[in-house]
């Protein structure tokens, strides 16, 4: 992870239609920021200051921010918008960033769902950061 920021992985799901069968803590599967065929539960905690990351993922990303505040950038040196606790977002392959310009460190729950690439006038814009 990068300074001013830490993420806790809840759950993972591999394939769909999901198999609840097992015991498993799937919360401990090893995957990036997304996982190939599956799902991603995690919170992320960003502090004030937090070091930047402008990045894509081939995901449907649902968030809810828990806590704090937090500005998303979805193109850099753009317009950005103002989240606060109780906000709730989708992300559809968007390029973004986070930035908490805030003094309190900033929760935020995402649930990621593997999707295909987003692709306009038919070029494929790739997963990137």
């Amino acid at each position: 992870m990068r300074p001013g920021t830490e993420n806790t992985v809840i759950w993972t799901t591999q394939g769909f239609p999901v198999d609840n069968t097992g015991d498993d803590d799937l919360g401990r599967r090893k995957t990036g920021t997304t996982l190939s065929g599956g799902t991603v539960f995690r919170v992320l905690r960003l502090e004030p200051n937090n070091t930047q990351r402008v990045h894509r993922t081939d995901s449907i990303d649902y968030a809810i921010v828990m806590s704090g505040e937090i500005e998303m950038e979805l193109e850099p040196g753009e317009e950005t918008t103002h989240l606060k606790a109780g906000d709730v977002i989708v992300q559809r392959g968007t390029i973004h960033n986070w930035i908490n310009r805030g003094t309190e460190p900033c929760q935020i729950a995402f649930v990621l769902i593997d999707a295909k690439p987003v692709e306009v006038n038919g070029k494929v814009l790739e997963a990137k950061g």
